[in-house]
């Protein structure tokens, strides 16, 4: 919502600046998100002057030229060549100097430099109406026919209004700020400072009937519309002032009418319409619904089918208008206009928020009346807009005000303690200051009995329904920041900020895996029967009841199997070497229960890189998928607490999964034989299946730190022979538990089977890195952790040391 600063002193006296106005709104709750300025003609006129044509030349390389000699206020004249056909000596004229930046009507911005025109020398321009952005004629240069001192600015003779606009982030509780009115409302409470009184002293109503009667069938809907007529307007352009005022907060002025129902609508919140009044068949307006499907074509010309829901206001033949929405087409202000019939009302919010959902609706309109207008406010607003229309369209003021609501709508009533409301705020208040608050908010002290206050909230503060809401309002007005921390306060648990967005984790991986020249695929979550009986799990599988083909019988339960259709694709239109992820659910049933799991599956196949004159061609392997799987769960910050090895498993032929905490982080490796033929796929790929549900858990935004150890590692190794069956993170395992002080590191530099060891036997070539982080490492501790860890090697693992 765009609030004007200029405009806001229509109501308040403002000595502040906007930026110190932009603060203390934000701070009471109404969140300035940006300041703008704005200028009636953008670019304000800098360093654009009223000059006078001292002289006029035919220019001599040029016909269709002159040459000038202009009087702008300085010790010389200024030379400047212009093309106008008008310009003449003695004329006063506009002047852009050397810097100044024109924006026109059309075509891009452009600055004035001194130069050369067909071999003269020009120091400025002589400019017309559409080159400042004042007008759209370029028939010749602006001619002013007083006499004006020369060097006089034009911003300060045009009388350039300039504003700063704010962008005000309303929430949807804050009905009562939508408008200037209501942002001035909150700044009389937190400056302490008067509101001024909305101006209806040019008012004069008509004590003649309007010819227009008013039947509201549907009060519920309607609680209260009022309207009057004026006769003889002159539909015509608004005065510039008020164009300006409406530009500045960006809405385009439409015409003199039009445009005095909307400043209305954003001084005081209330929205108006004006009817052609003479377009009102049987000068009767009714307030009612219509029945299901009846047709109506809208202002902007499209046809709608009404819902029995929707509020119509209708004429004794015909609807007129969608309530609190949108106008119709014949009934609304036109150029031929002469009588209008102006309406101010109230609609329940609920009516019109349906309305406007229902027929894809938003208006400035409907914005304000689905969050709750003001129901005392309609015939303020019509006064308001009535005089003013009398005013700048030359009309007559034919009526009264009709008004179908003529008693008061009553406020709310709160009861509270000056006690409980320091409890809920945490800080004791003096009982007059909080007074003092609840005043300034036009909040009325009904009755107090001691401790006891008994508060009428204004209509208007559709918010202010409970006790908590007034304490809110007190506070946001005292200020958060004036509320201190106890000294006692306290916290047994810190819960983790911000909280863990999958979204972000999701841009996390993506950006890793992008980096690594992976592509995201998305596949169908539909598929084979037969893949079930691959995985064995039909009892588990979720079928679909109407299913289109037996290709689409079922829903997911591995991301595997479409996965491995799209390499097929691939592969089949010659693209071997693919890199791909994807996002997914799949899908179970457990017993009565149908369960949805995310996951993210990788695949790898094809040559590590593309044929290269200077790279070698490489199949990718097995560790090429655990370097990017490594990678996945180190930018999450997720550590691998148990290795295991992958057995009896239909999607894989060999691999393993990573765990934490006994829970199933990610299995990889090569897919097994029968899934690649199940998919026709007729090369090795590698496939990493994580559980996205689980990276969410253990995903961790703290980074650890640790001192750089002062003293120096020590690296030893040693060749063990062992068992096929024994793996690495075994020896690993094993090594770590053994000592846990010195050792910090287990590697593996080489593995051999086959001559010279025994059949059923493996070599491993380890190295182990020792470091003590109090002191240096003697050899007698080195040798002692090394005989340690060969001691249990051998009695483990049944290993053979190879000395």
């Amino acid at each position: 919502m765009r609030i004007s600063y200029n405009w806001l002193k229509d109501y308040i006296d403002l000595t502040e600046s906007p930026d110190e106005i932009a603060r203390l709104l934000t701070h009471s709750g109404l969140e300035v998100e940006k300041v703008e300025k704005y200028e009636s003609i953008k670019g304000g006129l800098e360093h654009v002057v009223i000059g006078k044509v001292l002289t006029c030349e035919q220019h001599p390389n040029a016909d269709r030229l002159r040459k000038t000699t202009v009087d702008v206020g300085a010790e010389t004249p200024l030379n400047i060549v212009c093309g106008a056909p008008n310009v003449a000596a003695g004329q006063t004229v506009v002047v852009a100097t050397i810097g100044a930046t024109l924006y026109p009507i059309e075509g891009e911005s452009f600055t004035i430099q001194k130069s050369k025109i067909r071999g003269e020398v020009s120091e400025g321009m002589l400019c017309a109406e559409d080159e400042l952005g004042m007008g759209k004629s370029h028939d010749g240069i602006i001619v002013i026919e007083k006499e004006i001192k020369p060097g006089t600015s034009a911003k300060d003779y045009f009388n350039i209004e300039v504003d700063s606009i704010f962008e005000i982030g309303l929430t949807p509780n804050r009905a009562d700020a939508a408008s200037h009115l209501g942002v001035a409302r909150d700044l009389r409470a937190l400056l302490n400072r008067n509101l001024k009184k909305v101006d209806l002293k040019n008012f004069q109503p008509g004590f003649k009937a309007s010819g227009i009667t008013v039947k509201v069938e549907n009060t519920k809907g309607c609680p209260r519309y009022t309207g009057l007529s004026i006769t003889n307007v002159k539909i015509a352009e608004s005065p510039e002032w008020l164009k300006t005022r409406l530009r500045s907060i960006g809405l385009n002025p439409i015409n003199n009418v039009v445009d005095c129902t909307n400043y209305v609508m954003h001084s005081l919140g209330q929205p108006l319409h004006a009817f052609d009044q003479d377009e009102i068949k049987g000068g009767t307006v009714i307030v009612k619904n219509l029945p299901a499907n009846t047709e109506f074509i809208t202002l902007d010309g499209v046809k709608r089918k009404l819902l029995d829901t929707d509020l119509m206001i209708c004429n004794s033949s015909e609807p007129m208008c969608l309530a609190g929405v949108f106008g119709g087409l014949d009934s609304g202000v036109k150029n031929n206009t002469r009588h209008i019939f102006l309406e101010a009302a109230y609609f329940s919010p609920e009516t019109v928020r349906t309305s406007s959902m229902k027929h894809g609706l938003k208006t400035d309109s409907s914005f304000r009346f689905e969050r709750g207008t003001d129901p005392n406010m309609p015939k303020v607003a019509l006064r308001k807009a009535a005089a003013l229309i009398a005013e700048i369209a030359g009309g007559e003021i034919s009526s009264d005000i009709i008004d179908t609501h003529t008693e008061t709508f009553p406020p709310f009533r709160i009861e509270t303690t000056h006690q409980r409301i320091c409890k809920l705020i945490g800080k004791e208040i003096p009982a007059d200051r909080v007074l003092e608050i609840i005043a300034l908010l036009d909040i009325k002290l009904a009755f107090r009995n001691g401790d006891l206050l008994v508060l009428d909230i204004p209509p208007f503060r559709v918010d202010v329904q409970r006790e908590a809401d007034l304490v809110e309002e007190v506070l946001r007005i005292y200020g958060y920041d004036n509320i201190e921390l106890s000294d006692h306060l306290s916290s047994e648990f810190l819960s983790e900020f911000p909280a863990k967005d999958s979204d972000h984790i999701h841009h996390l991986i993506d950006q890793t895996l992008i980096g690594k020249g992976f592509q995201e695929i998305l596949t169908n979550s539909l598929t084979k029967a037969s893949y079930n009986e691959l995985l064995s799990n039909q009892a588990d599988a979720v079928p679909i009841l109407n299913k289109l083909s037996e290709e689409l019988a079922f829903m997911r339960s591995s991301l595997a199997f479409t996965g491995l259709e799209t390499i097929a694709y691939n592969i089949n239109r010659r693209q071997k070497n693919l890199k791909l992820f994807e996002w997914g659910k799949v899908y179970f049933k457990r017993g009565t229960k149908y369960i949805e799991n995310n996951k993210l599956s990788v695949f790898i196949t094809g040559n590590q890189h593309a044929e290269s004159w200077n790279i070698p061609s490489k199949a990718v392997d097995f560790f090429d998928m655990k370097n990017t799987v490594v990678q996945i769960l180190e930018k999450l910050n997720i550590p691998v607490t148990q290795v295991q090895e992958i057995t009896a498993n239909p999607v894989f032929s060999k691999g393993v999964i990573y765990k934490n905490g006994g829970k199933e982080l990610v299995k990889f490796g090569y897919v097994s034989a029968a899934a690649l033929k199940a998919t026709d796929v007729k090369q090795e790929v590698l496939f990493a299946d994580f559980d996205a549900d689980l990276l969410l858990e253990f995903y961790s935004n703290k980074s650890k730190y640790k001192e750089i150890p002062k003293f120096p590692e020590v690296r030893r190794d040693l060749s063990l022979v062992l068992d096929a069956s024994v793996t690495f993170e075994q020896i690993k395992e094993l090594a770590l538990k053994t000592e846990r002080k010195l050792l910090t590191d287990v590697n593996v530099f080489d593995v051999y089977e086959g001559k010279h060891i025994e059949a059923g036997k493996k070599s491993y070539s380890l190295s182990f890195t020792l470091l003590d982080k109090e002191q240096t490492l003697t050899d007698q501790a080195i040798e002692s952790t090394m005989n340690k860890l060969m001691q249990t090697f051998e009695k483990e693992l049944n290993t053979i040391i190879r000395k």
